[in-house]
């Protein structure tokens, strides 16, 4: 009796197919790299920037939004960024709700300018919109080359102190002074909340220089847990849940963005900084993961750089439809390219993790302020870091972009650190006669920002 010849099974043939398909796309056999060593990639660069899903929400939550629905819109945004800058510019760079802008957000413009949370949103939209108009343009080059690094570096200097002073201040380590003429003074050194968060700051300062896979998220998880053994207000309400858009009794935040009521001349402002934080925060970010991927030739070009911002200016638009704070590529990409991230599979991955991790949003209300306070501290430390990019031989530069910086801080306002950044390089620059070293630009944003002051706009 004959036995039909037995032929492989196609199923089992499907994988491999699979497999060389992803390979092919992604070129990763072609860029020295593997399917696996890309997805562990993936794995570490979530792990290192997931603390944004408990950090972002108490920021916005502060400011009066929904934190149930800012949790979704986070991840939803991080999801469609990364996969965003996967599949399409397919660069191993993640993206999420940036720190330093969600501040910008909560702090300058709805707590200090008194602005609604749909106004915000609206200002987060028009800031998306400038931002992808520049990068496919092409205007964003002539931005880099003719504003001054000075202020732009200063700019993040001066957000991250006011990230300490707001993570500080939300725990108690910094309050108010009681002396006249005196702003703050110390807090509660011995209290629960400064104890913890001072302990987890030192502890990430550990993890970190170890290079633990999610040191920042193990810092917040342990002292949750610490909290929910020992902090009555801290409450375990499950694990699981659908995604909300709302929480009872509150209007959801997708597509309740006021564009009008963002296009007024009091937001303007605040809209031309956001645009400008993000413009240098967004290449400079790209530039160095991309370069740590192997992916800026010897030209300095970065490959799919064009797609890479625009990436990075469509979540912005995307966060404010969906309810969350403006988007940036993550620095924290830079913990995947170590672990030898070269392709956009990488970013697929980080994308594919946040869309799951909607389903797990009542994990954020068990994460006190002191947990997420020492991951705020450590970012605003980090962003410290930029006044070594400041070039102390063109003293102009150097010292008009520490005045934004400090005042920033002093002022509690990243519009009116900026202003005075650019007013001073202008001014000195005339008066030491180096005029010749200005630009129309530059010159244009100092006039427009010092009438506006000077007009009484400002809020």
């Amino acid at each position: 009796m004959s036995h039909p010849q037995l032929r492989p099974v196609e199923s089992l043939e499907t994988p491999a197919v699979a497999l060389s398909k992803v390979d092919s796309y992604f070129q990763i056999s072609a860029r020295g790299s593997t399917t696996r060593t890309e997805i562990v990639a993936g794995i570490t660069t979530f792990l290192a920037m997931v603390y944004s899903v408990f950090v972002v929400p108490g920021m916005l939550g502060q400011a009066g939004f929904d934190v149930s629905a800012v949790y979704v819109a986070v991840c939803l945004t991080a999801a469609f960024g990364s996969l965003m800058m996967g599949l399409w510019a397919r660069l191993p760079i993640a993206v999420g709700c940036a720190i330093s802008l969600t501040a910008f957000t909560a702090f300058g413009l709805v707590l200090g300018k008194g602005l609604t949370p749909a106004i915000a949103l609206g200002a987060v939209f028009l800031m998306g919109l400038v931002f992808t108009a520049i990068s496919v343009t092409g205007v964003r080059s002539w931005i880099l080359q003719n504003l001054p690094t000075g202020v732009a570096h200063g700019t993040g200097v001066g957000i991250g102190l006011f990230l300490l002073m707001i993570a500080s201040s939300e725990v108690g380590l910094v309050v108010k002074n009681a002396a006249p003429g005196l702003p703050v003074a110390l807090g509660h050194i011995t209290s629960f909340p400064v104890v913890m968060s001072m302990l987890g700051l030192a502890a990430i300062f550990g993890l970190e220089q170890r290079r633990v896979p999610g040191g920042i998220l193990l810092v917040v998880v342990v002292l949750s847990a610490v909290g929910l053994a020992f902090d009555p207000a801290v409450k375990f309400s499950g694990v699981f849940a659908f995604p909300a858009l709302s929480s009872p009794g509150k209007a959801s935040l997708i597509g309740s963005m006021d564009i009008q009521g963002a296009l007024s001349i009091a937001v303007l402002p605040s809209v031309l900084a956001l645009v400008m934080t993000a413009v240098f925060d967004a290449t400079g970010t790209i530039r160095a993961v991309a370069g740590q991927a192997g992916q800026v030739n010897e030209k300095g070009y970065i490959h799919n750089g064009g797609r890479a911002l625009t990436a990075d200016s469509l979540s912005s638009i995307f966060s404010s439809l969906v309810g969350g704070a403006p988007a940036a590529a993550y620095i924290e990409s830079s913990v995947g390219t170590a672990a030898g991230a070269k392709t956009g599979l990488t970013a697929v991955v980080v994308g594919l993790l946040f869309l799951a991790l909607i389903f797990f949003s009542p994990l954020a209300g068990l994460v006190p302020s002191y947990a997420t306070a020492p991951a705020l501290m450590y970012v605003g430390l980090l962003m410290l870091g930029s006044v070594a990019h400041m070039n102390m031989d063109d003293k102009i530069d150097a010292l008009s972009g520490l005045v934004c910086a400090v005042f920033i801080l002093l002022t509690c306002n990243i519009v009116t650190g900026i202003m005075l950044g650019f007013c001073t390089l202008v001014v000195g620059r005339v008066i030491s006669g180096e005029f010749r070293k200005l630009n129309i630009g530059t010159v244009s944003i100092a006039a427009s920002l010092a009438i506006f002051y000077a007009g009484g706009w400002a809020i």
